[in-house]
């Protein structure tokens, strides 16, 4: 329906367009003072008067700290951004490398394929091509695709029209001479033909535990010469410390303290600062936090625009270009699906924090290799769809301006900037790799993630919280044997619990721990809630009675078949039956006894009551220990 038949004449809209939109225009402004006195009403409520907070304390316990010292406190201000924002595609390129044009397809979607079949990964190679993959990213390894099967894998692949990019875990000079063989080979002026050959030395020695040996850097890259400037020779892989338990910070610090030292290494062998930056990309991990990706993404192109300054690298060529991956250690092998949301999720952080290639790799990488094309579908469809239907792709930087990404990416440039000066004390990020500083920070960091992920500050969704048991899962083909490193470990963060699930489904059936909720639902529901998920992240099974007398309670107890129970109940409930039905089990037989709650909700009992209950499950406990615990008590083999 025109304007025209809803009676409204076009030429006399503009009168009725505002000049300003208020969304809140029939509110009073709220100011800070206002927020504050609201927050410290939240935290002062039932607080005695001799015991309340004051806002600054307030304000503490709402700061979030990440395991490698960035605060993140709870709201942001215009203090807090910079004045002047600067502008995508321009130095420091904080913002961006390049300009979007509105264009749905702003970044490379890169596929990887690392499956050692060769027809299996020839016709999955064609099928992405032909369903909306960019370029590919491949794994050429023992345990990957073979380098005499790179030639085959890559037959139906159009090279002029589709970058290619290998990498190695095990031997990067194969991997790299096996693609500079395909596309030497290749009837296609070299000109027109663009390809990564993934060199990392460094990073590689990290994973290997030997000396990075930087002197072949130079040959390469005169090599590439021939082919597209879009060539790169080196790739410096983030993945190698992020997988192995680096933080934000410290992925970030490594990341330049490498490159500088292939920028240094590649002047000694010939080259100029700008020709040794033009040759250098970033692989970069994107997580589940979207906002410190963002922020992370940013802060890289920003610190190695500095680090070009220094070197005196020509403006328009001091960008750093970056491949994001989503986290491999963020993947879980139990409800392996929600990995689709963490990969959408972090897709969605990478491409709004401006990388110019996305990996989203398949949500069955923590269980094996795709057994089919579905795996696959959803990796390629995630970025596809991120682009082409949410349409993140056609806007430039969406995320600048935001008192709280701008400030975050400030901080962390900051924190990353003094641990990249660190490095650079001890010589360099080769004698960073082969001395102890890399593996204490190392420990640093995952020391304090085990924490938090035993006391869930650190959830995983699915694993430690909202667990299933019997959850769907997905069949793959086993991962080949790979070779023994003798350099950094990788571990997934849900593998200690994965650990405990194994034990749990080791044995003909299921270990129980029977809740014994007492009184009415009313009372005992919130505990149940609480308490039950715990004992199912170790795959531990929970029957339960709901009410009755304590004879009711010890007889549902002893027909569960369960060796130890845990109460569940309210104050008021424990403090009328707890300590009769908690003496009545013990009596029955069981071996250990649980609280879901505190003692002091026993009352006059509560003394007693602590010395015959063996453990309390509440917000915070480490649910590590005390599941392993358990399942020790009731025999369950480690």
């Amino acid at each position: 329906m025109s304007s025209t038949d809803q009676g409204t004449n076009p030429a006399d809209t503009d009168d009725l367009t505002p000049t300003t939109l208020s969304l809140a225009g029939d509110f009073p402004k709220a100011t800070e003072e206002q927020w504050e006195r609201e927050v410290e009403k939240v935290f002062n409520r039932g607080r005695p008067p001799e015991k309340q907070l004051t806002f600054a304390e307030c304000l503490k316990r709402l700061t979030v700290h990440t395991v490698d010292g960035i605060d993140i406190v709870p709201m942001y201000r215009p203090k807090d951004a910079p004045k002047k924002l600067g502008y995508p595609g321009v130095t420091p390129f904080t913002r961006g490398t390049t300009v979007r044009n509105g264009d749905m397809d702003a970044w490379d979607v890169r596929a990887l394929h690392e499956d050692p079949d060769e027809k299996f990964t020839r016709k999955a190679i064609l099928e992405d091509l032909e369903r909306g993959v960019t370029s590919l990213l491949l794994r050429v390894d023992p345990d990957a695709i073979a380098p005499e099967h790179l030639d085959e894998v890559l037959s139906d692949v159009l090279l002029e029209m589709t970058k290619v990019e290998v990498f190695s875990r095990y031997d990067q000079g194969a991997a790299a001479e096996a693609l500079m063989g395909v596309y030497e080979r290749s009837d296609k002026p070299a000109k027109d033909l663009a390809l990564n050959l993934g060199l990392d030395p460094i990073g590689f020695a990290a994973l290997q535990g030997t000396e990075p040996d930087l002197t072949v850097l130079g040959d390469w890259v005169r090599r590439l010469a021939k082919f597209s400037p879009d060539s790169r020779a080196v790739t410096i892989d983030a993945n190698v410390y992020h997988n192995a338990g680096a933080g934000d910070v410290a992925e970030l610090a490594w990341a330049l303290a490498t490159g500088a030292e292939y920028v240094r290494a590649l002047v000694e062998q010939g080259f100029n600062a700008t020709e040794a930056f033009d040759t250098i990309n970033f692989r970069v991990t994107a997580t589940h936090d979207q906002f410190l990706t963002i922020a992370r993404l940013r802060a890289l192109r920003e610190a190695w625009a500095r680090i070009g300054e220094v070197f005196g690298v020509d403006e328009d060529k001091r960008g750093a270009r970056q491949n994001a991956i989503t986290s491999w250690r963020e993947l879980t092998r139990e409800d392996p699906y929600v990995n689709i949301l963490r990969g959408s999720i972090a897709t969605f952080s990478a491409s709004v924090g401006g990388a110019e290639s996305i990996t989203t790799l398949p949500f069955t990488q923590a269980l094996g290799l795709p057994e089919d094309d579905f795996p696959l579908r959803i990796a390629r469809n995630t970025g596809i769809v991120l682009a082409e239907e949410v349409n993140i792709g056609r806007v430039n930087d969406p995320a600048g301006g935001s008192y709280y990404v701008e400030s975050l990416t400030r901080t962390l440039a900051d924190a990353a900037w003094k641990e990249f000066q660190e490095v650079e004390k001890l010589g360099g990020m080769s004698k960073a790799v082969m001395t102890e500083h890399v593996t204490k920070v190392l420990d640093a960091c995952n020391a304090e993630r085990a924490k938090r992920l035993a006391n869930r500050k650190q959830p995983i969704t699915a694993v430690s919280e909202f667990p299933m048991i019997g959850a769907r899962s997905i069949e793959t083909k086993p991962f080949p044997t790979a070779p023994a490193r003798k350099g950094l470990a990788w571990h997934r963060d849900s593998e200690v619990f994965e650990q405990l699930m194994d034990r749990s489904t080791s044995v003909s059936e299921r270990p129980k721990v029977f809740l014994a909720c007492l009184g009415t639902r009313r009372d005992f529901g919130g505990r149940e809630g609480f308490s039950s998920p715990v004992w199912h992240i170790a795959g531990i099974d929970t029957p339960q009675v709901e009410g009755g007398t304590t004879a009711e309670i010890v007889e549902a107890f002893k027909k569960s078949g369960a060796q130890v129970a845990d109460l569940c109940s309210s104050a008021k409930i424990y403090a009328q039956q707890g300590l009769e039905v908690a003496k009545a089990l013990k009596a029955a037989g069981a071996k250990a006894l649980y609280l879901s709650g505190a003692f002091k909700e026993f009352g006059d009992d509560a003394a007693e009551a602590e010395k015959l209950i063996d453990g309390r499950l509440y917000m915070g406990m480490d649910v590590v220990d005390t599941l392993s615990s358990t399942l020790d008590i009731l025999g369950v083999a480690k």
